[in-house]
């Protein structure tokens, strides 16, 4: 596939990212062996093998009631905040929902999370589908798409409160009247506050990324459902002057043949725990197949695909070591700019990607850059 010069980045290096498994089961809803494990210890050790191994940032998940085939999860950023104090590298981004947090909050805990770590608390903003928990809690349910107005209100009062004195914010949502927190997040070279990642594929979520994100992740794509994904995004930001950047969600399957890791597929698959998958499938409803065009998160999935759960099976990220590599660079050509990645086995296997399958898409990396005239930088 060419490269697309608007959107690739060929002088930066990808960055990686893990799925913190702080929820029980792994990462896809199947019997299938999982040598992982959500506990703190497990996932202190898996903290530290990602940051050796190469993982610039690592994303604990957020649920509160027990949902695809878990019964137990940590709760996403006390949970992180542990691991920043188990780490000195990494990054770790809080999963939240708007309507369970005050933004103002969130903002202050991240302010302290950021001090206590150098610098590496971040936030993904999750603007919610799992209905019951909203109920549940007695919380406010809004509908699809005005979910995303209150997310891009709350987005704007974080970055408000980081980034300015007697901070002033009126909406539908929120009003903040001339507050400022102190201390600020740290100054840190080439970040203007803590990072903003964002999740969401539908018409609505890609216009309020663009507006007001500093990362989108993406579920898992192909390579043309990447880019026809990211459309509106791109446009959204360049109506607002912006240029966020892009995660992609992918399962991992690296083994020494292809046979040997499709093989691994089937075997999730083919062990995948039926009522959970068929109970998350009719929990997503409100998300992509409830929007007006019927785009959106999972709209199109299919019951493999929702095994694990955020399509990650989709990107493909399954074979060889060389293979995969190959396939990480034919993203990094239409403008990823990030993977976020998830295992079976996520202690060994995280290793495994860092000594096996990083340094090839390094020399690929490199070589695009050349045939470009592109100087590719900061490789470590």
């Amino acid at each position: 596939m060419s490269t697309n010069p608007q959107t690739a980045d060929l002088a930066t290096p990808l960055k990686f990212a893990y799925w913190v498994p702080n929820v029980s089961g792994g990462l896809v809803v199947s019997t299938i062996e999982q040598r992982t494990s959500w506990d703190f210890e497990y996932n202190k050790k898996l903290a530290r093998i990602a940051e050796d191994a190469g993982f610039e940032y690592a994303l604990t998940q957020t649920r509160y009631a027990a949902s695809y085939g878990a019964d137990k999860q940590h709760e996403a950023t006390s949970f992180s905040l542990a691991l920043l104090g188990a780490t000195e590298k990494l990054n770790v981004i809080s999963a939240v929902h708007p309507g369970m947090w005050h933004p103002g909050v969130l903002a202050k805990f991240i302010i302290t999370a950021d001090h206590l770590s150098g610098g590496r608390a971040a936030v993904n903003i999750v603007s919610g589908w799992l209905k019951d928990e909203f109920i549940n809690f007695g919380l406010e349910w809004l509908e699809h798409d005005e979910r995303y107005v209150r997310t891009e209100e709350f987005i704007r009062v974080l970055r408000g409160l980081w980034t300015e004195q007697n901070y002033s914010q009126s909406g539908k949502y929120y009003n903040i009247k001339d507050f400022t927190l102190n201390p600020a997040p740290l100054d840190i070279p080439g970040r203007a506050h803590p990072e903003i990642f964002f999740g969401g594929n539908s018409t609505a979520a890609q216009a309020t990324a663009g507006r007001v994100a500093d990362w989108y992740f993406s579920n898992g794509k192909d390579l043309e459902g990447f880019k026809e994904n990211i459309a509106g995004v791109q446009a959204s930001a360049a109506a607002a002057g912006r240029k966020p950047r892009f995660g992609l969600n992918g399962f991992v399957i690296a083994r020494d043949t292809e046979k040997e890791a499709k093989e691994t597929l089937r075997e999730i698959v083919a062990k995948a725990h039926v009522p959970a998958v068929e109970g998350f499938r009719d929990a997503v409803q409100e998300a992509g197949p409830s929007t007006k065009d019927g785009k959106g998160m999972w709209a199109d999935s299919t019951f493999e695909d929702l095994v694990q759960y955020n399509d990650g099976f989709k990107t493909g990220l399954i074979g060889t070591p060389e293979q995969i590599a190959e396939r990480i660079v034919e993203y990094k050509k239409i403008g990823v700019n990030l993977f976020l990645t998830c295992y079976l086995h996520f202690q060994e296997e995280v290793e495994a990607f860092g000594r096996d399958v990083l340094p090839i898409v390094r020399e690929l990396e490199a070589d695009l850059a050349r045939k470009n005239d592109v100087e590719l930088v900061g490789v470590k």
